[in-house]
């Protein structure tokens, strides 16, 4: 059987727990929701949990973590820069840095990397790299209140296009990838260029049909587990981190609970894309499908000209 880290080390030497919270929740309940989310997934274990200015809800995470009464360095934290802050970098940190109030942040992400201005529209005063080297800088005019920095959303094609103007080689990215998405070339990129991915939707969405995925269900009866912790076991069996997000106690512990794999049925998940019927993207809270574009950008620009989205024809 393959070794299931329980944690992973980043190219600062930084680690990571390989199995973290989601806080996106969504919904007009966004507080309270991620509230429950937060007291499940504490007592379940889950001491990495992953937000964002844009969740509006670092806040209440933040308070979670100060009540819990376990000391700070036992949780890694993770919140991420929104696309109409690119070009107010420090502020941003530090709103986020307040809202949390939890001393310091582990990992500091650029969410997208299209900047914006509020009324949604492609911010061209900036760009991904002027971004990138305003959040460098932050490892400096925020020593000691920021450990690590990162991207999410970047594709192989725009890494590449960042990697040759960094100083700091981004400790992360974090990307939606799973079995329908797996997302094959970003991630080898990224592990050749000493790059940890973690997994944003990682079960997908709402009555997720991975979850009932025939191939699925047959290696869960095979080694007895639920169909979810074979999916994120997959994952982290890959090297990649996973950020399952659930306000229900049970599904919580589940989640957490990795399962072994063997080689073979790693490779009959890694198969599963190859099915037309079954590879795509399941996120699509931002996708516009008659424009084919991701908050702006077409998905060409973004480097997923080929990925199909869940419901698409």
């Amino acid at each position: 059987m393959l070794h299931l880290a329980k944690e992973f080390k980043m190219n600062n030497n930084e680690t990571m727990p390989s199995v973290g919270m989601g806080c996106y929740m969504g919904g007009k309940d966004v507080k309270g929701t991620v509230a429950q989310c937060m007291e499940v997934g504490l007592k379940a274990g889950y001491r990495h949990f992953d937000t964002a200015a844009m969740y509006y809800n670092e806040s209440v995470v933040g308070k979670h973590i100060r009540e819990s009464a376990l000391p700070r360095h036992e949780f890694f934290v993770t919140t991420k820069l929104w696309n109409t802050c690119h070009n107010n970098v420090e502020a941003s940190f530090d709103h986020s840095l307040k809202e949390l109030d939890v001393e310091y942040i582990d990992l500091y992400l650029m969410h997208w990397p299209q900047a914006q201005h509020e009324d949604g529209t492609a911010d061209d005063s900036t760009n991904f790299i002027d971004t990138w080297k305003r959040m460098e800088k932050l490892l400096e005019t925020r020593a000691g209140k920021v450990k690590s920095i990162g991207v999410s959303n970047f594709s192989d094609k725009t890494l590449a296009e960042l990697l040759p103007h960094c100083t700091i080689v981004p400790a992360c990215n974090q990307i939606e990838t799973h079995p329908y998405a797996p997302e094959f070339p970003t991630v080898t990129y990224c592990q050749e260029k000493g790059i940890l991915v973690t997994a944003y939707t990682p079960l997908g969405q709402f009555d997720s049909p991975i979850l009932k995925d025939k191939d699925i269900l047959a290696i869960a009866e095979e080694v007895g587990a639920m169909p979810a912790q074979v999916i994120l076991s997959w994952n982290v069996l890959r090297g990649i981190g996973v950020l399952p997000k659930s306000a229900n106690a049970q599904r919580a512990e589940i989640n957490i609970d990795l399962v072994s794999l063997s080689a073979e049925q790693m490779q009959r998940i890694d198969k599963i894309s190859q099915d037309p019927e079954r590879h795509r993207r399941l996120n699509i809270v931002a996708f516009e499908p008659k424009t084919e574009t991701v908050f702006g950008w077409h998905i060409s620009k973004l480097g997923w000209a080929t990925e199909k989205f869940y419901g698409q024809d």
